[in-house]
């Protein structure tokens, strides 16, 4: 539920535009209001979770989230549906640490809590690519409020399976909240996405940019020095980054997710506006980008275990620029046009499913052993931030081009450099071996 928000918004935003009669900058609100404050706040549910119980958290979650999704498929104006979104994404915070604290409090014996946490992956993981093709059928039959709708009987479902079945999770004891770190990162976040959104539109000298870009700034300086003083009491640790491989995993995933996240916004509101697609055939235009991202995750975790994160991860970066690059050459009316979409999105599923996985299993490898949870919730907060940053930049690129094939095209481009630049990212810096071999 909370991974397929991310995503299934996509194919629904030109119908959103029509009905709320909004542009590309509220458009990309619609969007980034989720990830802003499910980037900004997953470590610090993380916190909540260990300091009032995973169960307690999760539940309020779900009942946030289910009566949340309920309200926004009633908004009528785009500034109700942005800050709901923003508050949804508050709450989908809440559920993915204390979901995995609940799973480990379930299962006791380490084959079945293994088995669960793959099971939590491979669920996650298919929901988020499954986005655009549920979200497309949804837009199509029965409208895109529907796409918020259908939150809410899942919420319900899993509300009262917890409740039911689910275990109380220990209460583990943990330093106070870094509220300092934690409002600045909120801050410096929103206000630089605030600015590369609306700049194209109010002028990029225009005070509320100018003060956004200065407010950003300020904000990431007092973040990092009320991380500093903290120590390893702070909300991120900068201590983790001195590990070899630490940073660029985390800032690899940045990337991955900038280069999915505004691939999905583009070419969701191409194929529709461009090609005159449907929201159906949109999404199962990006079946080939979906499908590699359900099953081949499974094949990338053996490889990974055989010759490490590093290749797998190279790999899995290439295949995702090629991926943009070859539907880049292919944004005009030319017969060939469709089937090199085709190609390229599947290159581009499978770059995704060989990427992701192998820069969590970088990252484990690189974190010390104390800040493995921290660590984990520091690469996802990375990646959502990577996504918020790859709507923002990429709508800046289609709002200066002077139409929609144009602006797709360099978007595509854009974001094919920016997947090779992790490619290098990964080749060079990602650590992890594989094990060794035994006689």
């Amino acid at each position: 539920m909370v991974l397929l928000d991310m995503t299934i918004v996509s194919v629904a935003l030109p119908a959103m535009a029509d009905h709320l009669h909004v542009g590309l900058s509220g458009l990309q609100w619609v969007t980034n209001g989720y990830t802003i404050t499910f980037a900004a706040l997953l470590l610090t549910a993380g916190w909540l979770a260990d300091r009032f119980g995973g169960r307690r958290v999760f539940l309020s979650g779900l009942v946030a989230f289910g009566v949340l999704s309920g309200v926004s498929a009633l908004a009528t104006t785009l500034p109700v549906l942005v800050a709901l979104r923003l508050a949804l994404g508050a709450a989908g915070a809440l559920l993915l640490p204390s979901s995995l604290a609940v799973i480990t409090g379930a299962h006791t014996d380490p084959a079945a809590r293994a088995r669960a946490v793959g099971a939590w992956a491979a669920i996650t993981g298919a929901a988020l690519a499954a986005g655009p093709v549920v979200g497309g059928v949804l837009t199509a039959t029965v409208g895109w409020r529907a796409i918020f709708l259908i939150n809410v009987p899942l919420a319900l479902v899993s509300l009262l399976i917890t409740a039911k079945l689910a275990p109380e999770t220990p209460v583990k004891q943990r330093g106070g909240l870094d509220l300092t770190g934690q409002a600045s990162s909120v801050v410096a976040l929103a206000a630089l996405v605030y600015a590369l959104t609306e700049g194209p539109d109010l002028g990029w000298s225009a005070t509320g940019v100018l003060a956004a870009l200065a407010l950003a700034a300020l904000a990431a300086v007092t973040f990092l020095v009320a991380e500093v003083r903290a120590g390893d009491a702070a909300m991120v640790p900068l201590r983790m980054f001195r590990s070899p491989g630490f940073s660029p995993a985390v800032g690899a995933g940045l990337l991955a997710n900038f280069g999915l996240s505004g691939l999905l916004f583009v070419l969701s509101l191409f194929f529709q506006d461009g090609r005159d697609y449907s929201p159906a055939v949109t999404g199962l235009v990006f079946l080939p980008l979906t499908l590699p991202t359900a099953f081949n995750p499974i094949y990338t975790g053996r490889l990974v275990g055989r010759i490490g994160p590093r290749r797998p991860a190279t790999l899995g970066f290439v295949l995702m620029g090629a991926g943009a690059l070859l539907q880049a050459l292919f944004t005009g009316d030319s017969a060939a046009a469709p089937a090199a979409t085709a190609a390229g999105l599947l290159a581009f599923g499978f770059g995704v499913s060989f990427a992701l996985p192998s820069l969590v299993a970088g990252m484990a490898s690189a974190v010390p052993a104390e800040f493995a949870g921290l660590g984990a919730g520091v690469l996802n907060s990375a990646r959502q931030v990577g996504a918020s940053l790859g709507v923002a930049v990429l709508g800046v690129v289609l709002g200066l081009s002077p139409s929609s094939a144009d602006g797709t095209r360099r978007a595509l481009l854009t974001a094919g450099a920016v997947l090779l630049l992790g490619a290098v990212v990964t080749a060079t810096g990602l650590r992890g071996k594989a094990p060794a071999a035994t006689t």
